[in-house]
């Protein structure tokens, strides 16, 4: 075990003995899975800090600008704005296509057979 691995354990049996981590919002129930099986071991880790960070791929970001788009055309009321929507989500459908397609994504199986998934996913959000 490394020095920093000992000196974690130290503080968290410091912490236990003091009750710091009674009162913890998840104390006696089990934590969540968070499963990653279907990344590489050796990416994982970094898959798990920028999910903890926020950060999105760029097919999902695109994806839900995509749908806000299409939800702004339909409620443009004047010919110049739904033209300029139009363009935006022309541009951004095309770009989504062009990421598929190089991560091929856009004929893989497993992405047709959870495509509606991950759509219903998007518009929940």
């Amino acid at each position: 075990m490394g020095i920093f691995s000992r000196l974690a354990e130290q503080k968290i049996e410091e912490a236990v003995r003091n009750g710091e981590l009674d009162n913890l919002p998840m104390a006696g129930k089990k934590l969540p899975v968070d499963d990653l099986s279907h990344i590489p071991e050796d990416l994982r880790m970094s898959y798990r800090i920028m999910k903890n960070a926020g950060y999105v791929p760029e097919e999902v970001s695109l994806r839900k600008e995509c749908l806000r788009l299409h939800d702004l055309l339909a409620a443009a009321r004047n010919d110049g704005e739904q033209e300029q929507l139009r363009r935006k989500l022309n541009e951004k459908q095309l770009r989504l296509q062009m990421l598929l397609e190089q991560r091929g994504l856009g004929s893989s199986g497993a992405f047709m057979q959870y495509e509606s998934r991950i759509r219903e996913r998007l518009l929940e959000e």
